[in-house]
């Protein structure tokens, strides 16, 4: 579906100029001359976007009062504010008012699309976070009477109101993303986007790509989560998994607030909040050097520590009844009656903690639609004593990790047993296993295996 951009200006010849140039790129315009001509369009219906001149004729209203009347009804709907008679306070008070860019005339064709491309992108961010947090488990709350999650809780609340960078430490599946999204939340930058960027599914070489940007061949520009991200917050996940050459460049952005996208020549400023996260032990990374210690210490402003699913099993009667409430609203189906104080719910090792238990609940709730309590519980008691045996093998490998880090656990474990069968001979490991001694040397600093001789 075509995206829709309204064009309001007194002056004929340059609304039809940027509409001919939006409509050469596939948007759908609407136009409005003055104050209550824009008023009726957009009580007929929101545009996806608006591009309002602040000099209006026929009325005592102008652009900035357009710019206030769409923010009253939406915060979604981005605008860009245009002038001819431009001066700095009219542009400071257009953008304290919501506007996302101030454009003086004449302008360049190139810089109105490259506006319009990442307004309409930032927007379109938004409302897919808006989705997100009416409907998926973003939106869940951090549910817990622990001391653990009780210190957590506060912390989010006094860090919520601050702009200190945050590192959270926590297994996988253990609630990192859900911490990070509250203190976004409960922040002044809530209005704005909130950016995963997941290091783990990142491969290297693509990794600056999509932090920075690109500027393409042809004129256009690829939009990094830097700038994705713009006046909002921007979490790295698994951040122990940027290559040591961007972790350079990261380090420039902490301390300058700008850099270049790839192919570019000029700065590019941000404002955002960076928050990181991991499931490694950062410090080990640095000290085998995998990651900077300069940029770790930039990063660590203020760990927060999740601890896993199984150091807090009184909580798990209360998540339980949580997600079943939650999965019945999303999924339109009855709630079911999960024996909360089943003993096996809190002998279970959880290698996928909060997430784990999330999908359970999700899975017996959907398949166990009509049955009774009994016939509820077999079914659960079935579905961890096959995830116990499945992981017998190796507990460290789970569905709920991704790839790549399934990939290195099963590695480290893997190698860790051929070690203990060597008696820690790394000569005698690498010659059965089939790697050169140097080769497997590397892989184990890089794995964080020590103490081998």
């Amino acid at each position: 579906m075509k995206q829709e951009v309204l064009i309001i200006d007194d002056n004929f010849d340059i609304r039809n100029l940027v509409s001919n140039l939006l409509r050469d790129k596939n948007y759908n315009i609407r136009e409005a001359a003055n104050y209550d001509q824009a008023v009726h369009e957009i009580d007929k219906k929101l545009p996806d976007l608006a591009i309002i001149d602040v000099k209006l004729d026929k009325g005592d209203k102008d652009g900035i009062d357009l710019l206030k009347k769409i923010k009253n009804i939406t915060e979604l709907v981005p605008v860009i504010i245009i002038s001819g008679h431009a001066n700095v306070e009219m542009a400071v008070e257009a953008l304290k008012l919501g506007a996302y860019e101030f454009i003086t005339k004449p302008f360049a064709a190139e810089q109105l699309l490259n506006f319009v491309n990442r307004a309409l992108e930032n927007s379109k961010l938004k409302k897919e976070n808006k989705q997100l947090e009416n409907k998926l488990f973003h939106s869940f709350d951090l549910i817990g009477e622990s001391g653990q999650i009780s210190k957590i809780k506060k912390m989010i609340s006094k860090l919520s109101s601050t702009e200190s960078r945050i590192l959270i430490y926590g297994p996988t599946g253990s609630g990192k993303e859900l911490v990070a999204r509250k203190i976004h939340k409960n922040s002044i930058r809530s209005k704005d986007p909130f950016i995963v960027l997941n290091g783990a599914l990142l491969q290297p070489d693509n990794y600056e790509q999509e932090l920075f940007g690109t500027e393409n061949s042809d004129g256009t520009i690829s939009y990094g989560f830097l700038e994705k991200a713009k006046n909002g917050t921007l979490l790295i996940d698994e951040v122990s998994e940027i290559p040591l050459d961007t972790q350079a460049k990261i380090l420039r952005v902490l301390i300058d607030q700008k850099f270049k996208r790839i192919n570019g020549t000029k700065d590019i400023y941000v404002n955002i909040r960076i928050i990181s996260s991991t499931s490694k032990d950062l410090k080990n990374e640095v000290t085998i050097g995998n990651f900077r210690e300069d940029l770790y210490h930039r990063l660590n402003v203020v760990p927060i520590e999740i601890p896993k699913l199984s150091s807090r099993t009184e909580d798990i009667p209360l998540l339980i009844k949580y997600f079943q409430k939650k999965i019945s609203e999303i999924n339109g189906i009855p709630e079911i009656e999960i024996d909360a104080n089943d003993e096996l719910l809190f002998s279970y090792d959880w290698p996928g903690n909060v997430r784990e238990l999330r999908n359970l609940v999700e899975r017996i709730s959907i398949l166990s639609q009509n049955e009774n309590k009994a016939n509820i519980g077999r079914f659960l008691h079935e579905i961890l004593n096959k995830n116990s045996s499945d992981s017998s093998l190796d507990s460290s490998i789970s569905l709920s990790f991704p790839l790549k880090q399934a990939r290195e656990n099963f590695e480290k474990s893997y190698l860790l047993n051929q070690l203990k069968k060597n008696k820690g001979n790394v000569s005698k490991t690498a010659e059965f296993i089939g790697m050169e001694r140097s080769a497997l040397h590397r892989k184990l600093k890089s794995l964080g295996i020590k103490g081998i001789n």
